[in-house]
């Protein structure tokens, strides 16, 4: 778990650091102070700078697609427009000093970096005249020669990795590793991925924890399911107790389908991350307090941490309420980001100043 948070060169955030952080934690801020960046640059810290994720993130923001990569008859220019994508400025810079840089304040061993770097392929023989190829990294900005090539290198504790971007990386194989983080969008309701995860779960004791949220809205829940004859092509029906009807759930209004969505991200996230990008989005006032009881509830009992973002006085309403309460008053934080002439700031909220600022109607989103 996360216990600070130090972001440098990612995105608009160029130096971003927050002291101490929650178990459940809520960040706000006005629009373009950097919530859902924060949240992406967890998810990279998460799956240790995994290529694949990165990808993702920028093809989600329209920056890249897997059509441009393929058609593309120069993929080292059609690259580093798009990795530029993810620093400051979109600045190309080979100095390690400007590299990104994601992890804890304290234990910065485990941080993430991705940076530029140039580098040649040279060609040595050895004693028995075999050509050997080996790759030669300039070490900066100063070092230049001609006929270089781009990389884009990945540190992180387990793995040092630099992809020559000569070539095609749309999908990457990449070793596994041993995280587990899920990522909520903003408007994410995907029945292909919800069927997988609830596949995951199937009669498991968390299917129960799957039910119980989902009787938040529908108090006659009592199963579901993912039907379809083909896989991608799944989608979630309820049956309610004392009908023997099955009914889909796509039906049943966006709501039900927001909380399946969120509770499948969270009963699959045991000792990792869960990343909401605006909690809030489709659910009525009366039911985030709700929801909010059964994410500090499932985060301690799954050993999960998440980050949820909002631009909602309701959300951050029902979290104040539920982080109130004794057994919680130690496992949450609100984090408000400011936008202070192009540089982000952040202020943190506990518990008790929480309180104190929904009791005198202060303004914190």
């Amino acid at each position: 778990m996360l216990n600070s948070l130090d972001i440098k060169n990612y995105r608009n955030l160029k130096e971003l650091t927050i002291p101490s952080l929650g178990r459940v934690n809520l960040i706000t801020g006005k629009n373009n102070t950097g919530k859902s960046t924060l949240l992406e640059a967890i998810a990279i810290y998460a799956t240790k700078g995994d290529l694949n994720v990165i990808n993702q993130l920028l093809e989600d923001r329209g920056e890249a697609t897997k059509a441009i990569n393929e058609r593309s008859e120069n993929p080292m220019q059609t690259y580093v427009t798009m990795y530029s994508s993810l620093f400051t400025n979109r600045a190309i810079d080979f100095d390690a000093e400007n590299a990104i840089s994601i992890g804890c304040v304290q234990n910065t061993q485990d941080n993430v970096s991705l940076r530029f770097v140039k580098y040649i392929d040279e060609i040595h023989k050895d004693e028995q005249g075999n050509e050997i190829r080996k790759r030669r990294f300039l070490q900066d900005n100063s070092e230049t020669t001609e006929n270089y090539k781009i990389g884009f290198e990945i540190k992180a504790r387990e793995r040092f990795l630099v992809f020559s971007l000569a070539e095609r990386l749309w999908r990457v194989p990449m070793k596994a590793l041993n995280y587990s983080v899920q990522f909520v969008k903003t408007r994410n309701i995907n029945t292909d991925t919800n069927g997988g995860l609830f596949d995951t779960i199937a009669l498991t004791d968390k299917e129960q924890y799957v039910i119980n949220a989902l009787k938040i809205i529908e108090p006659l829940a009592e199963r579901i399911a993912f039907i379809g004859e083909k896989q991608g092509k799944r989608n979630a029906v309820i049956k309610l107790s004392g009908s023997q009807n099955i009914l889909p759930l796509q039906s049943m209004g966006d709501g039900i389908n927001r909380i399946l969505t969120i509770i499948l991200a969270l009963v699959n996230s045991d000792g990792g991350y869960l990343l909401i990008d605006e909690f809030e989005n489709g659910l009525h006032y009366s039911v985030q307090e709700k929801l909010w009881t059964i994410v500090f509830q499932l985060s301690k009992e799954l050993n999960i941490q998440v980050f949820a973002t909002t631009h909602s006085e309701d959300c951050i309403r029902g979290f104040q309420s539920v982080l109130n309460n004794q057994e919680n008053m130690s496992d949450g934080k609100l984090i408000r980001l400011d936008n202070e002439n192009g540089v982000i700031k952040q202020v943190e909220f506990d518990a008790h100043e929480l309180k104190i600022a929904a009791t005198q109607d202060i303004e914190i989103r």
